[in-house]
């Protein structure tokens, strides 16, 4: 039976020991194959997308968040495929820039499919990358939530909130120069919302014996 970095042992009840490198599951192995081909497209999509971008603060927001995210791809892969801590342990993702909202809708054209690369625009652009960093959060979160390996799944777990802080700071940049609108709901039904659970207290656990 094999030791693996956090004490426990794992064994198949066909094969007998299972080694670090073996230890995963059937659901693990499909959906963090999964994560891992959503992040491969990311970068893809980054790179085919970058000449296209004309706004100096958004080409550094996409270099800054493409060599983060190279960076935690190879952890992963080297993690995936060894059963073992990656070489280089997974980061913290730090956006720049502040995170204030600009709430209310103004009157826009309606977004329709364009007609050719020549369309392109830094709006679309941020729009591509922000669809990258959810679907990057939701494949991760999922294929951590089956994974047996605990290496592996603490790998995705630590990367989940670099996503979110992925797409926060695009969806800030997009929000500045009005590409995403932001509703508010009337004062009076704001407050009635955050107003409509309340805290409670530790409740005394009564003893309970098992028979």
């Amino acid at each position: 039976m094999t030791q693996n970095p956090f004490g426990q042992t794992h064994e198949n009840m066909h094969t007998g020991p299972v080694s670090q490198q073996m230890n995963h599951g059937g659901h693990e192995l499909f959906d963090v194959h999964e994560a891992l081909s959503c992040t491969v497209a990311a970068l893809n999509q980054a790179i085919l997308l970058r000449p296209y971008v004309k706004d100096p603060e958004l080409l550094d927001i996409l270099d800054r968040q493409y060599r983060f995210t190279l960076n935690e791809y190879n952890s992963t892969v080297e993690a995936f495929k060894t059963g073992q801590d990656p070489s280089q342990p997974t980061g913290s993702y730090k956006m720049e820039g502040g995170n204030d909202f600009v709430y209310g809708m103004k009157a826009s054209q309606p977004t329709k499919p364009i007609q050719s690369e020549a369309e392109l625009s830094d709006q679309i652009i941020s729009g591509y990358l922000l669809g990258s960093a959810k679907t990057g959060a939701t494949s991760k979160t999922t294929a951590a939530l089956e994974t047996c390996n605990p290496v592996v799944r603490r790998v995705l777990a630590d990367s989940i909130p670099n996503c979110i802080e992925m797409g926060y700071e695009l969806s800030i940049y997009q929000n500045k120069h009005h590409y995403y609108q932001i509703p508010q709901l009337a004062q009076q039904d704001m407050q009635q919302l955050l107003n409509s659970f309340a805290t409670a207290g530790q409740p005394a656990m009564p003893n309970h014996t098992v028979q």
